[in-house]
């Protein structure tokens, strides 16, 4: 299960774009609300139903967790301690973590980048503390994924759905989407 965690102020195109490639890959894929509501509203004022709120989660069955940009959805993602929980104990567990956008620094000012080789949306590098920052388009290192934009949300998408063993289907989804 891939959960993709919704906060108001979300990019949308990073949320919706990477949920639509990975459910087109054939993973299972919800969106989480980290709010008490289900419905959301993106940094660009389009509103979404997530298909649940956060205290509906199931631990238990967690491949990935997903983390898209967007200000002031990703200081919304930091200040939430169910998120920044949850996301130590399952890169603990060596589960994917993906962060797009301005989002990575979600995980750099938690901790989890230590080491890691991460990528962000330029001028938020300072806070992926300990990271060796680079600057391509989506860096995978260990169970970490992370990614510039939303012009790299395709991309994106597609190595978690790699990461997830569905590498041939996301070659063909992309590929069917003229990217």
């Amino acid at each position: 299960m891939v959960y993709v965690f919704l906060a108001d102020g979300f990019e949308e195109i990073e949320a919706l774009g990477t949920v639509d490639i990975l459910r087109r890959c054939e993973l299972e894929v919800k969106t989480v609300s980290i709010t008490e509501n289900l419905q959301v509203t993106g940094s660009h004022n389009i509103s979404v139903i997530a298909d649940l709120v956060k205290e509906d989660m199931k631990e238990d069955d967690i491949d990935a967790l997903v983390l898209p940009g967007g200000i002031p959805g990703a200081d919304n993602l930091e200040q939430c301690g169910f998120v920044t929980d949850l996301l130590k104990r399952k890169a603990a567990e060596g589960k994917i973590i993906a962060a797009i956008c301005a989002a990575p620094k979600v995980l750099g000012l938690i901790g989890l980048l230590s080491g890691v080789k991460a990528t962000c949306f330029p001028g938020y590098e300072a806070k992926l503390v300990g990271a060796i920052t680079k600057r391509s388009d989506v860096v995978c290192d260990k169970n970490f994924i992370t990614s510039k934009g939303a012009g790299t949300t395709h991309a994106f998408a597609r190595e978690i759905a790699s990461a997830l063993g569905k590498n041939i289907q996301a070659r063909r989804v992309i590929k069917s989407m003229q990217y």
